[in-house]
């Protein structure tokens, strides 16, 4: 039996846009397996970000409950939901969202730091998933001094470092060119699924399909499986 990490039920979500009423999500109940790479496709303004926000407790559902494992994301309290976040999640953004006036070093052992562990037990961790990344010369650098693909590697290094259950990633490749987003989604998949993680991936790139295990399409606030050969 397939065990869902990440489960949504009966989930609603609507914004207020100029005096009207839009639905992102309409009462949808699905699950993301375990240790599985799934895919959420969706074009530009969707609602596939805001998905992900509800899933990781920055932003709430008006209606519904979501869980990662045996937590209820939707009834924590937002100190909760930070703590929550901190420990067991990890995000990788489009835009990298790395601190600038840190290392590279020190952006990737910030989240374990945060979570209040050793700082040199964070360090040889940091080096190791350095090397795994290709940029274990480079821990002294500034974000600035590093090209976008390098910047994503360092990105999906600090999603990793606290070794959290499930990684969102909201569109990793979505500002690299094609070549770069490549190596970088090669190198994400890599990570995860040797360490049997969840990874739950939102996308306007249907050349990602083929790689999921799992692929859903969301649109006018329904969330579908489909299949990687009929999109």
């Amino acid at each position: 039996m397939i065990q869902h990490l990440v489960r949504l039920e009966s989930v609603t979500k609507t914004y207020i846009e100029a005096g009207k009423q839009r639905i992102v999500l309409r009462d949808v109940t699905t699950g993301f397996p375990e240790g599985q790479f799934s895919v959420i496709l969706g074009k530009s303004g969707s609602g596939k970000s805001t998905m992900l926000n509800m899933i990781s407790g920055i932003d709430e559902p008006n209606n519904g409950s979501i869980f990662i494992g045996e937590t209820a994301i939707t009834t924590l309290n937002e100190r909760d939901k930070t703590l929550f976040r901190r420990d067991q999640l990890g995000i990788v953004f489009q835009f990298f969202n790395l601190i600038p006036t840190l290392t590279v070093l020190e952006n990737i052992i910030l989240p374990y730091e945060l979570a209040g562990a050793s700082r040199k037990d964070g360090m040889q961790r940091a080096a190791n998933l350095l090397e795994k990344v290709g940029l274990a010369d480079r821990q002294n650098t500034f974000p600035d001094k590093l090209s976008g693909g390098e910047q994503q590697r360092v990105a999906i290094a600090r999603a990793l470092v606290h070794e959290p259950k499930v990684i969102l990633a909201d569109e990793p490749t979505g500002n690299l060119d094609g070549d770069t987003g490549d190596r970088v989604l090669e190198l994400l998949l890599e990570l995860t699924r040797d360490a049997g993680r969840t990874l739950i991936m939102v996308t306007h790139n249907r050349d990602i399909t083929p790689h999921a295990d799992q692929v859903y399409r969301l649109s006018d606030g329904q969330l579908l499986q489909t299949e990687a050969d009929h999109i």
